[in-house]
């Protein structure tokens, strides 16, 4: 079964929808490359799925530990390279409760450096990742 369906719909601007809930969002060219930057680029979707990512991986292992992660935030900043054109830096910074102990933030920074996106994107793109405990 497939995931999500993009649609393009002119003007540099697609619409994307998860299947199986039917939620969606647009993406726009960014102004940097022809576009009208008025909503997410297809690449900071993919910079913001790091952080998405780590965040959720976070969650399940906080639930795990009897933790709470509600109200953290992160971040994101993505940085451009040309030729070839592709995503050479992502910066995150997250602001995390400052009620945990160091024990289980330790575990929680790791949860999140191993997290699914984090392990599936390039080598080459620089990771960058602050964890502001309070």
């Amino acid at each position: 079964m497939s995931t999500a369906k993009v649609t393009y719909l002119g003007d540099l601007r697609t619409r994307c929808e998860h299947l199986s809930s039917g939620n969606s969002y647009i993406t726009d060219a960014p102004t940097d490359n022809n576009g009208k930057g008025e909503a997410f680029s297809p690449t900071d979707t993919v910079a913001t799925g790091l952080a998405n990512c780590m965040l959720t991986i976070m969650g399940i292992k906080a639930r795990d530990l009897d933790v709470s992660l509600d109200g953290s935030t992160a971040l994101v900043t993505k940085t451009m390279a040309s030729n070839p054109r592709r995503i050479s830096k992502i910066e995150i910074q997250m602001d995390l409760p400052s009620n945990i102990s160091s024990k289980h933030q330790k575990i929680l920074e790791n949860a999140a450096n191993t997290c699914p996106v984090h392990r599936s994107l390039h080598p080459d793109i620089e990771k960058i990742v602050a964890f502001n405990w309070g």
